[in-house]
């Protein structure tokens, strides 16, 4: 034979052996489980709509996700069998928070908001976490803190609206406003002073904090004991404190986030977080 047609007959062979290896890499594979995988932004979503829900209704998008993290709260004793169902309630999100304990946080990393550190550990040997959100570093704009996070909201916010902010409370600050019932005591909340806008721009403001993903409602004096204001609330703010947290939940509901539960009063906007707008504009 000559040492063309062994070299035909050689690579003949190479191309029959990639053939097979690319037969094989295409047939089904069996006896591999694929891991499960925690949409973080849909789990933390729901960990603050559901718990003001008057029923057990899953948060569209995040049943999965929960119930992956319920069964994973389960297993470390820490939730009954009976509360796996997709829902983050308040019953889920005590015992979220009993792990978040466990491992040692206390405070606001202990809240029951699932954050980065304490979803990979429950979720070791589990499941895998996707679309992972964090509220950033602690930073101060005009003098009050607040996280990166927060602050990136706030000023896109302001650019979309065209009006200067002026910020009359920050995040991290408890009890430097009492009438504030705690929302400012974590991350994620801010008040702007509005009493040196016009009405147009109050809409503006409100309108733009919303579509940005904040829960913002417009505060004036006939609601309680403070000047008007505008009240911003950071949507899957992991740092946010339990009141801001249910606010959130009601102005998903409806509501104007207020202790009397009343309507949302408004600018209708595509309820959003910050995440989504940020991929929406890209």
């Amino acid at each position: 034979m000559s040492a063309q047609m062994h070299r035909r007959r050689f690579i003949a062979g190479l191309a029959g052996v990639a053939a097979a290896t690319a037969a094989v890499a295409a047939l089904p594979q069996t006896g591999v489980a694929a891991v499960p995988k925690v949409n973080m932004e849909k789990l933390v979503l729901a960990a603050q709509l559901d718990p003001v829900k008057d029923n057990t209704d899953v948060t569209p998008g995040a049943a999965e996700s929960v119930r992956l993290v319920e069964q994973a709260l389960q297993a470390e004793g820490l939730l009954d069998t009976e509360y796996v169902d997709g829902h983050f309630g308040t019953v889920t999100r005590t015992a979220y928070s009993k792990w978040q304990k466990s491992l040692g946080y206390t405070g606001l990393a202990a809240n029951g908001m699932p954050g980065k550190a304490s979803l990979a550990a429950l979720g070791k040997g589990r499941f895998t976490v996707t679309r992972v959100i964090g509220p950033g570093a602690r930073t101060e704009w005009q003098d009050w803190p607040f996280n990166a996070r927060t602050l990136a909201m706030l000023k896109e916010a302001q650019r979309l609206s065209g009006v200067r902010f002026v910020v009359e409370q920050g995040s991290y600050s408890p009890g430097a406003d009492p009438t504030s019932a705690g929302t400012h005591d974590g991350g994620g909340a801010v008040d702007l002073d509005a009493e040196e806008l016009t009405a147009k721009q109050r809409t503006a403001a409100v309108r733009a904090l919303r579509k940005v993903g904040f829960a913002a409602w417009l505060r004036t004096p006939s609601q309680g004991d403070w000047p008007l204001h505008i009240h911003a609330v950071a949507i899957n703010d992991t740092d946010l404190a339990r009141q801001a947290q249910e606010q959130v939940g009601d102005y998903f509901l409806g509501r104007n986030g207020l202790a009397n539960n009343g309507p949302d009063d408004g600018p209708k906007v595509a309820k959003t977080t910050w995440e989504e707008y940020q991929r929406a504009h890209r």
